[in-house]
């Protein structure tokens, strides 16, 4: 059985299904301006969070104790237990969320036919 991450209108149907287990998830922080990243994994039927990073700190973007610095950007492994899904709200005032999976990367719209609905859900197909 493969494995896919399906994005999907809050508790509605399924947008789009995207392959593989791994996907990294971007944006913009809206104050501070600076690049957030998270890297997921789908491990047991969950969406588990294997590593965050940010270029900078700022306004509620402090790195946390452990954390390493790595050509500019703040690295570390999140405690996050494992999520059955993950829901992303979108704000007016940063670019659109950026989201990698299966080798390709591109804003959530692209990844979307149509708006994007806020909130969105991740969670594993199936």
């Amino acid at each position: 059985m493969s494995v896919a991450l399906c994005l999907s209108a809050l508790g509605g149907a399924v947008l789009a299904a995207l392959p593989g287990p791994a996907f990294t998830l971007s944006w913009t922080h809206s104050v501070e301006k600076t690049e957030w990243r998270e890297d997921w994994r789908i491990e047991g039927g969950r969406l588990v969070l294997t590593e965050a990073r940010v270029k900078g700190t700022g306004a509620g973007m402090e790195p946390p104790v452990g954390a390493r610095l790595d050509d500019g950007w703040w690295v570390w492994v999140p405690a996050v237990p494992p999520l059955e899904l993950l829901v992303l709200a979108a704000s007016s005032f940063t670019p659109d969320h950026r989201l990698c999976a299966g080798g390709a990367c591109r804003p959530l719209h692209g990844w979307i036919a149509g708006p994007v609905p806020s909130p969105l859900e991740f969670k594993p197909c199936g």
